[in-house]
């Protein structure tokens, strides 16, 4: 679909950049680190020790996130029903032929992904996989109705890049494959994101910056349909937003992205939204960021 160029990101994983998107599929801190930090950790996988778990990957990409859930849960011998969603078969034949990335995963991620790249499926005694090519907004309605996820990894390019994976619309369709204690989890912290999410009956919470990363506020977006924040533990990696995260929900960065039809392009969401931004009393998000002393460049709004 996209022309790619090979990244060699700061923890000696590597990564792509696509032209036609003009963004990176990793932060150049960390291919690795931030599958780990934003997707794995905040599962929480070992509430599925020895148990079977249900998992929606979308934006599959090279295959990181799926690539760090399979070698947990081989770990913990837990039993995997995954549906992905790609448009694009080039990054994952991209981490096929990288030796450095294979390297990382235990022999069955390869197994796994060959077997994706030439029949979109896999399956034995402990996974079973299926990889939907194409536009997700379509490919999404090919899933059971019946199936509901007990993860959910949305993971498509950032909303100002590719707004459609993150319209009210395809938000709903997502959360509606959520069960009731399922996580959906997002390395995006935008406003339009979070409030979007919440609107739709999930409580949100943000995933908790490591301690080498103290210049980011937040590494993404935990959302859930029913959570008891009694349980919310200290050593979970994600915690309720904070006051300026709160805030950030009242200004115009909060309001949504839409595609009434599912099938608009990425110009027109994006003039839409700024047609209604521009006529909204809301608060700016310049003020926003004023009085939190925020950089424009550390928000993703």
């Amino acid at each position: 679909m996209s022309e790619l160029i090979e990244v060699l990101t700061k923890d000696g994983s590597y990564s792509l950049k696509s032209i036609f998107f003009q963004e990176n599929f990793h932060s150049l801190l960390g291919a690795l680190e931030e599958t780990r930090l934003k997707f794995t950790a905040p599962s929480n996988l070992q509430r599925f020790k020895g148990k079977s778990l249900n998992v929606l990957d979308i934006c599959f990409g090279l295959g990181y996130n799926t690539a760090s859930l399979v070698n947990e849960l081989i770990k913990q011998n837990s039993y995997l029903n995954l549906y992905a969603l790609e448009i694009d078969k080039n990054p994952l034949n991209y981490s096929l032929g990288n030796e450095s990335f294979m390297k990382l995963w235990a022999p069955k991620v390869k197994t796994i992904f060959e077997s994706l790249y030439r029949k979109n499926y896999f399956e034995d005694q402990f996974f079973k996989c299926s990889l939907l090519w194409g536009d997700a907004r379509e490919k999404i309605n090919i899933i059971p109705s019946s199936m509901k996820f007990d993860l959910i990894y949305l993971d498509g390019f950032s909303p100002q890049k590719c707004p459609q994976l993150w319209t009210i619309e395809f938000l709903s369709k997502v959360t509606e494959k959520l069960n009731s204690q399922g996580y959906l989890i997002t390395y995006s912290s935008s406003a339009a994101v979070r409030k979007t999410l919440r609107n739709l009956g999930l409580e949100i919470f943000t995933i908790k910056p490591s301690f080498k990363n103290r210049n980011f506020w937040s590494h993404g977006t935990v959302a859930i349909s029913k959570f008891d924040r009694c349980e919310l533990k200290p050593n979970f990696n994600f915690e309720k937003l904070s006051l300026m995260e709160e805030e950030h929900l009242l200004t115009k960065a909060s309001i949504p992205y839409r595609d009434q039809g599912l099938n608009s392009s990425k110009e027109d969401i994006i003039s839409r939204r700024l047609d209604e931004q521009f006529s909204s009393d809301l608060l700016s998000t310049n003020k926003w960021r004023e009085k939190w002393g925020m950089t424009k460049l550390s928000v993703k709004s």
